[in-house]
C-alpha cells in the first residue's frame, strides 16, 4: 500500500490473487510476514483516470444486501443469498455482478470464485470459494451429484399429488424471436427436474423443485413444458397470467433457491444451507391467501 499510492485496495489484492506481487521469487499472499532481507518484486501499476476502467462504484443498498446476506462463511467457502436482477458476474453490458461486487467489498479475500451459478432472475443460496483447493473439490462434487439443489416456485395451475419427475433434454441453442432461448428437444443435453406441490392457492400452487441437473433455465422451461409455467416469467410464461400476478405484487420471477446441502470438502461434516423466501415474494403468498375484498355487492 506504501510503495503503490493512488492504486485502490482492491486492485492491489487483485495484483496478489493474479500472482504478480513476488516475494524472495514466489507467489505473496496478504497474510505472508515479510522477513528482513527478503526481496520484493511489485509489477509496474498505472492508476487509470476515474470513469476509464476505474473499479465500478457498488451502490449502497447493494453493499448493505451483500453484506447482510451472508448466510455462512468458513476458511475455504462463502455462501451468499443472490438478490434478484443482480447477474452473478459482469459482462454483456454489465459493469459488475455478484462476484465482482464481492471482490471489491471484501478486498481482504484474495481468491473468491462463483462455484455454481444462478440466473440472473433467481434470488437464493449462492456458493463463492475463497480457496482454490476449494473451489476444484467442488467442482468434482458437483460433477459426481454430491451438491442437492432445491429451489421454491410459483406454478400457474395445479401440479398433482406426490413428487412429479420431468425427464426432458434441454437444448439452448434454439432461436425464437431472433433470441436465443431454451426448449425441450431430443438434440439437447439430458436434464432431470422433480416437481412437488407445498401449497396450493387459487389458480395457482407453490412447489419446491429437486434438480439433479443444472442446465440453463432448466427449471422454468421444465414447468413450461408440464404446461405450468413459473409465475412471473416473461420468456416461457403466459402475458395474462404474469398481469394477475403483478397485480397482486409480484414484479420478477417467482423463482428462489432455497436449500443447498453437501458434505463440506475439507472436514467431511454435512452442510445444510437455506435463504427463506423474500419479503416482497412472500407478500405475493400471503396476498393469495387473503380473502376477497367486499365490494360491496348484496345478491
Amino acid at each position: 500500500m506504501r510503495e503503490l499510492k493512488g492504486v485502490p485496495r482492491t486492485r492491489i489484492y487483485r495484483l496478489l490473487r493474479k500472482g504478480e506481487v513476488r516475494v524472495d521469487g514466489r507467489r505473496a499472499n496478504p497474510s505472508d510476514r515479510l522477513q528482513a532481507g527478503a526481496s520484493i518484486r511489485l509489477p509496474p501499476v498505472r492508476v487509470a483516470p476515474a470513469g476509464n476502467g476505474a473499479e465500478p462504484e457498488i451502490p449502497p443498498w447493494l453493499a448493505r444486501q451483500l453484506r447482510a446476506g451472508v448466510i455462512y462463511q468458513d476458511r475455504g467457502l462463502l455462501a451468499i443469498n443472490k438478490p434478484a436482477g443482480l447477474a452473478v458476474h459482469g459482462g454483456s453490458g454489465l459493469r459488475f455482478g455478484l462476484i465482482e461486487a464481492l471482490r471489491i467489498l471484501r478486498p481482504e479475500d484474495p481468491f473468491l470464485e462463483l462455484v455454481h451459478r444462478l440466473d440472473r432472475e433467481t434470488s437464493g443460496v449462492l456458493l463463492v470459494a475463497r480457496r482454490r483447493s476449494v473451489l476444484r473439490r467442488m467442482h468434482t462434487l458437483i460433477r459426481d451429484g454430491g451438491l442437492e439443489k432445491r429451489y421454491l416456485t410459483l406454478l400457474v395451475g395445479q401440479l398433482p399429488r406426490g413428487p412429479v419427475p420431468v425427464e426432458a433434454a434441454l437444448d439452448r441453442n434454439a432461436r425464437r424471436d431472433g433470441e436465443r432461448t431454451v426448449r425441450v428437444s431430443a438434440e439437447g443435453k439430458a436434464s432431470r427436474s422433480v416437481f412437488r406441490a407445498l401449497e396450493r392457492y387459487p389458480g395457482c400452487c407453490l412447489a419446491e423443485v429437486d434438480i439433479a441437473t443444472g442446465r440453463t433455465h432448466q427449471i422454468r422451461v421444465h414447468a413450461a413444458h408440464l404446461g405450468l409455467p413459473v409465475a412471473g416469467d416473461t420468456r416461457y410464461g403466459d402475458s395474462e397470467d404474469n398481469r394477475r400476478f403483478r397485480a397482486l405484487g409480484l414484479k420478477r420471477l417467482f423463482l428462489h433457491a432455497h436449500y443447498l446441502a453437501f458434505d463440506d470438502p475439507e472436514t467431511g461434516e454435512r452442510r445444510v444451507l437455506s435463504a427463506e423466501l423474500s419479503p416482497d415474494l412472500r407478500v405475493v403468498l400471503d396476498r393469495l391467501q387473503a380473502p376477497p375484498q367486499d365490494n360491496g355487492i348484496v345478491e
